[in-house]
């Protein structure tokens, strides 16, 4: 794994390199801490928009390797299981992101909700940030699919707003597709959650395409949870399509797949 840490080794460190600036607000560096941080698209998207990534975990090797190969040269990658993870591991950063598993949430997984085995993983970066206490960032951002928000009838997204409520955080929950901006349709459930109490409350908390009407009836439904629902943009509409980014492939092309392997495909899609 190249240069990657084992959780278990002394990965407190001093990083030496200036920092890249956020240049549209503050002059002082932005930095992230990037959790199931995956093959790393979280970090991609930030870093376009000036942030730094100050550390990343993930437990899944595969993924770290590509991560790795992305990013060769960084040495802030920690490899293992979140609940090994202690505070002191973690830099001191303005963000953190989380797009913990989605494998109990999913309406194609088993919906165990989040005491289930891998999406309880969420608790692992609660005990965190509840362990940092006064180093806790002023933003963490969750993403996960959008049965997250009807996990358990709604109690398991009412039970991790809650958790961030407890920690000082007032949140906001909104709902983004990549068909505005891609020819794919994956609709995520988006949380972010700011230090400190929500201004804004619900009032912006209006049906639209960010907010479908399943997620503002939550909002308005759940007067216990410290919300700081914001105004949101209109989203834009993709002209790109599917055909406009496909390559044309022989028949005998080997990037194909075996006929065996596309039916064993086609045989777990729905009716």
């Amino acid at each position: 794994m190249g240069v990657a840490k084992s959780l278990f080794s002394d990965r407190r460190r001093t990083n030496k390199t200036p920092l890249r600036r956020f240049r549209c607000t503050s002059r002082r560096p932005f930095r992230a801490a990037e959790f199931f941080s995956g093959i790393g698209l979280v970090r991609l998207a930030l870093e376009r928009q000036g942030w730094t990534i100050e550390f990343a975990n993930d437990i899944d090797p595969d993924k770290a390797q590509i991560y790795l190969a992305n990013w060769p040269n960084d040495n802030h990658l920690a490899i293992g299981d979140v609940h090994a993870l202690k505070a002191d591991d973690i830099p001191t950063c303005e963000l953190f992101t989380a797009s913990f598993p989605c494998n109990d949430l999913s309406i194609a997984g088993r919906w165990d909700g989040l005491n289930g085995k891998e999406s309880s993983a969420f608790w692992g970066l609660i005990r965190i940030l509840k362990d940092m206490e006064s180093r806790r960032p002023p933003l963490v951002m969750l993403e996960n699919v959008v049965g997250f928000l009807m996990s358990n009838g709604g109690r398991d997204f009412e039970e991790a707003l809650l958790a961030l409520n407890e920690l000082g955080y007032s949140v906001d929950a909104f709902l983004l597709n990549a068909t505005h901006w891609a020819p794919q349709s994956r609709p995520r459930l988006f949380v972010v959650a700011k230090l400190g109490d929500g201004l804004e409350g619900r009032k912006c908390a209006t049906e639209s395409d960010s907010r479908p009407k399943a997620l503002t009836q939550f909002i308005h439904d759940h007067q216990n949870i410290r919300w700081d629902i914001r105004a949101l943009p209109p989203l834009p509409t993709s002209k790109l399509r599917l055909s406009d980014i496909l390559e044309d492939l022989p028949e005998n092309d080997p990037h194909w797949w075996s006929r065996e392997r596309a039916e064993y495909l086609f045989s777990q899609f729905g009716e």
